[in-house]
């Protein structure tokens, strides 16, 4: 599916708008954001601004939505997120998956809302402070065990980004099989010469 511009919104030369994409009227997107449905649509409201190298994503189990009058800083990374309106979202800052922030809420810079955090409206999350759980709790970066504790709560990253893995059965992954059970290399390991690695194979 292409994306679809409004005629009052303005999208720069060099951003990149890919598969089902929406900007809603009088939205920016400036150089260099990159605005990509992977397997999830990207709906940006009216009157946003989405500023220099940030990235827009929607995935198949977390689409992204965005509300009115948003703000993406430069460099700033949302995926597959729900943003209401009137939201202020830093420079270098992290929205993730299944997160939700509140209208008038804000993300300082380099600060994060993790996987299906809540924000209340109004919320400001500091400068570099990490936030999880329903609703958001807040935590300078460097308590990492009441970090993990809220992303455990949801889940896992892994899991709740890619959805639940297949348990080891005791037998090796690989085709043909190799010695490691279960085998720790990628479907896709790199070569020294940069080509991909067809040698391991996930059954």
């Amino acid at each position: 599916m292409s994306p679809a511009v409004d005629p009052e919104a303005y999208v720069a030369p060099t951003a990149v708008l890919s598969g089902q994409v929406r900007v809603g009227p009088g939205s920016c997107v400036l150089h260099g954001a990159v605005l990509t449905a992977d397997g999830g649509p990207v709906d940006v409201g009216a009157s946003c601004v989405i500023m220099e190298h940030a990235v827009l994503r929607g995935t198949a189990p977390h689409p992204l939505a965005m509300g009115d009058h948003v703000l993406a800083g430069p460099h700033s990374y949302l995926t597959g997120c729900r943003i209401d309106d009137e939201v202020f979202i830093a420079t270098g800052a992290m929205v993730f998956n299944g997160a939700r922030m509140g209208r008038a809420s804000s993300v300082a810079l380099g600060g994060a809302v993790h996987i299906g955090c809540v924000v209340p409206p109004q919320t400001r999350i500091p400068i570099g402070w990490v936030a999880v759980g329903d609703p958001a709790r807040l935590y300078p970066p460097y308590e990492a065990g009441h970090i993990r504790a809220g992303l455990e709560e949801a889940g896992g990253f892994l899991p709740f980004v890619f959805g639940p893995t297949r348990q080891p059965t005791g037998e090796s992954r690989c085709e043909p099989p190799c010695a490691a059970t279960p085998c720790p290399w990628p479907a896709a390991t790199m070569t020294t010469n940069g080509s991909p690695d067809t040698s391991h194979k996930f059954a």
